[in-house]
């Protein structure tokens, strides 16, 4: 029976969903692939007297993990021994493994292989009576110098990696190294490109590169370019829709003295990555402002809180940091997908929306929305991603523990940049979680106001972060292409799987819910009303108020080529009311989604509205709201009003209630009546929850006209930020101190606080483990960065204590090369 996994019965989910839902949720399992026999191919010998067979003993795979590749014998293809006088034993004992060379295909940095000479090293050949050389590969140089031509030209130059890293669609070179000239006239020599455990030609995941004298069009090729003593310079072009990942290279020749394949070494794998500069890939992007901006960009910034207060933070993407390239390699490794689909953006979107989030034991970094973070990382506390992956890595693929949708974003962003798929964060204000896409947030209220909490099962959250990523879609009508939305925070299941995406953003506006994929899910995040329904005496319900587009708001991102937020609502959906909206809700209602028209009771002459004063309360002090009463009407009305404040997760999951009041207000006609709503620290204090959410529902009833007043209002207390301030001017390599103060703004200690810097291209994140901070106290820390890159750069750091979270900081600094 395959194993179930239900998301609303993990803890961790606490805060996430609202209810127990029944439905379940199946796990895809990670199989294990077969280790692949590197002796399958017996050696084969033309002599008279054919040689003992060096494979006469199959490998046996010692080593257990699903995850390791199978590395074939360094004798990639039999040797053939065209000698006279043929050997007799070549070996006194069956060939088991010449050099020693055992690998698991994660431990890419802490491997050294020396490539050692056969031992039957026949140089010279009698063939028909003519003598002749094997022609040997000694050595391949790539040119994969991080400051080299091959880096430079394929805008690799700033990934911390000693290989060839390159991408599709372009030309790079390298040297072949042989143990004599090269007579193009007889000898012939090919390059070979394998992927994955089971490279197939048919696939795409082994490549054969021939020697060729002009490049054709979508076609791998290897032109000589120069020809010095026993070396040969190839300029290799690989094809624009090559699969990406990590490749092992092999050498071989073909003369009259037989065939040679240079033994595998790891440190001639390349790796190859998609390319925005190349129009014939599908990932093509034009304005080169934009290529620095979504894909060579290490700095970005993610946007959190309410549609009312906007809050934004840094994030290291960690592209230039050391071992991040292999990791996001280890991920798809771990993924279990066939390697064949790697070429397409699109099963590489979903495949990377699939791992990041962990199910069980397989996923990069674990959800927990339950503010109970003790054996990991509170999800706020993270500045990049770098770290997060590393660590994935380094524990051959345990999830990290722990992430919320932000941190979930962070992480797919340097993913698909890694990869060279432009992609950029996206936060969603205001994003409905519609359990059953009926373009409805549904809320259920007794006789008496108060809410129903076993149907409440909609929620929508203070904001959602997501992806988007930029490609053409082949596989749907014209016009769909563009930016993709990827989800690795998905909300419902995708197919059986925990991934949401590629969704064309055009489909979303135009309503298009017929395509692929998930766009009903998505549609329905930035379209959804709120419908207030009230039990009656008789126990039926009827729709008592509804508040239109409450749904996805302030739909924001960096801007290119600066840290300015920019508002791309109107990408998502037209304007309200607008007659293109009416049509794009028609066609997703025509598609499938439910939309139904409730008329209302009666008419509602009186409105409510709530709002903040100035940029909003502060934690630790009281919070003081202002409710707009407006009579529209020319008759007076009497209003009872009930308030309920909670405080809640910023998924809109409730977690306390705080406190309830009931007010009576006449309204003249036409009067508007504003009234101060507080909420005093000591009202709060022990009910907060991460990111310091807060809701004020307001529910009543006119007395004149029956009319239902609703309304409800998420705010934030907003925390303190960390300044940080360079002593003096940056240059690369020498030290610069740094002063970071803080100061608590709670009357309580803050236990077990915790410092974390990363940026200024260092390799590692800096943990401070600071203790305790009194009450009200000030902190000001002395900390000395080594700036590794220069040119402008940012220190960033966040600052997380059980009592206080969500508190971060960054310094921008222009770093020089040279005093």
């Amino acid at each position: 029976m395959p194993f179930v996994y239900s998301p609303y019965r993990n803890p961790c989910n606490i805060g996430r969903f609202p209810v127990l839902l029944g439905d379940g949720y199946k796990k895809s399992s990670c199989s294990k692939p077969a280790y692949t026999n590197p002796c399958v191919n017996p050696c084969v010998n033309p002599c008279v007297n054919p040689c003992v067979d060096p494979c006469a003993n199959t490998y046996v795979n010692q080593y257990n993990s699903p995850y390791a590749y199978s590395y074939a014998s360094p004798y990639v293809n039999p040797y053939v021994s065209p000698c006279a006088t043929p050997c007799d034993t070549p070996f006194a004992t069956p060939y088991a493994n010449p050099y020693g060379y055992v690998s698991t295909s994660h431990d890419y940095e802490k491997r050294e292989v020396v490539v050692k000479e056969y031992v039957d090293d026949c140089t010279k050949t009698q063939v028909c009576g003519v003598e002749s050389s094997l022609l040997r590969v000694s050595k391949v140089d790539l040119l994969k110098c991080r400051t080299g031509p091959n880096r430079l030209e394929h805008h690799t130059h700033y990934f911390h990696d000693e290989h060839l890293v390159v991408r599709r669609g372009q030309c790079f070179n390298m040297w072949v190294d042989l143990c004599r000239p090269f007579n193009r006239s007889c000898d012939k020599l090919h390059l070979e490109l394998k992927l994955g455990h089971i490279p197939s030609i048919r696939d795409g995941t082994f490549v054969t590169i021939p020697i060729v004298d002009e490049f054709k069009r979508d076609c791998w090729g290897a032109k000589v370019v120069e020809i010095a003593q026993n070396r040969v310079k190839l300029c290799v072009n690989s094809v624009p829709t090559a699969c990406v990942g990590r490749y092992q290279l092999s050498v071989v020749t073909n003369c009259a003295g037989g065939r040679f394949a240079l033994p595998y070494a790891p440190e001639n794998d390349i790796y190859m990555l998609f390319n925005p500069w190349c129009k014939d890939d599908c990932v093509y992007l034009s304005d080169e402002a934009e290529r620095a901006e979504y894909v060579l960009n290490n700095m970005g910034k993610l946007y959190y809180g309410t549609k009312q207060q906007i809050g934004c933070r840094s994030w290291n993407f960690g592209l230039c940091e050391e071992g991040i390239l292999p990791s996001c390699m280890y991920v798809l490794e771990r993924s279990c997908t066939p390697c064949s689909g790697w070429g397409n953006p699109v099963v590489i979107s979903r495949v990377v929306s699939d791992m990041v989030i962990a199910k069980k034991d397989c996923g990069v970094l674990m959800g927990n929305w339950s503010n109970c973070y003790g054996d990991g990382v509170a999800p706020t506390s993270w500045c990049g991603s770098s770290a997060i992956l590393r660590k994935y890595h380094k524990y051959g693929g345990v999830p990290v523990r722990y992430g919320q949708s932000l941190a979930f974003a962070g992480v797919t962003n340097t993913l698909l940049r890694c990869l060279g798929i432009p992609v950029r964060p996206v936060s969603n204000f205001c994003s409905a979680h519609d359990t059953d896409v009926s373009l409805t947030t549904d809320v259920y209220l007794d006789e008496k106001f108060q809410l129903i909490d076993h149907m409440n099962r909609d929620s929508i959250w203070n904001y959602h972060v997501w992806n988007e990523a930029w490609m053409t879609r082949s596989d749907l009508p014209s016009g769909f292409g563009g930016w993709q939305v990827i989800d690795a925070t998905p909300q419902l299941t995708s197919q059986g799987f925990s991934r949401c995406g590629p969704t064309s953003v055009a489909a979303i506006r135009s309503g298009q819910v017929f395509l692929k994929h998930d766009v009903p899910f998505l549609f329905a995040e930035v379209n959804n009303d709120r419908v207030y329904w009230q039990r009656k005496c008789d126990g039926t319900f009827g729709v008592v108020h509804i508040e239109k587009d409450v749904g996805g708001h302030c739909i924001s991102t960096k801007a290119v080529g600066s840290d300015q937020r920019i508002d791309i609502t109107n990408f998502y959906k037209h304007p309200c009311g607008s007659s293109e909206r009416c049509c794009a809700l028609d066609t997703a209602v025509r598609h499938g989604l439910r939309r139904c028209a409730y008329p209302l009771p009666c008419a509602e002459d009186v409105v409510c509205e709530v709002g903040l004063k100035g940029d909003g309360p502060c934690i630790g002090r009281d919070a003081v709201l202002t409710i707009n009463l407006r009579n529209k009407c020319s008759s007076p009305r009497t209003v009872t009003l009930y308030s309920q404040a909670a405080a809640t997760y910023y998924t809109g999951v409730r977690s306390a209630f705080l406190k309830r009041d009931q007010t009576i207000i006449e309204l003249k006609p036409s009067e508007c009546r504003p009234l101060d709503w507080t909420l005093t620290y000591d009202e709060y204090k022990e009910h907060l929850v991460d990111h310091a959410s807060l809701r004020l529902n307001l529910f009543g009833h006119v007395a004149q006209t029956k009319q239902v007043v609703a309304t409800r209002y998420n705010f934030r207390l907003r925390t303190p930020d960390l300044a940080i301030a360079p002593a003096c001017d940056a240059i690369m390599g020498q030290e610069v101190p740094f002063k970071i103060t803080f100061q608590n703004p709670l009357p309580c200690v803050l236990k077990n606080s915790v410092f974390r810097f990363t940026g200024l291209g260092m390799q590692r994140a800096r943990v401070v483990n600071y203790g305790d901070i009194a009450g009200h106290a000030s902190v000001c820390l002395n900390e000395k960065f080594i700036p590794r890159c220069h040119g402008p750069q940012k220190l960033l750091a966040s600052f997380d204590c059980p009592q206080l979270t969500q508190v971060h900081g960054f310094s921008d600094l222009v770093v020089k090369q040279h005093c």
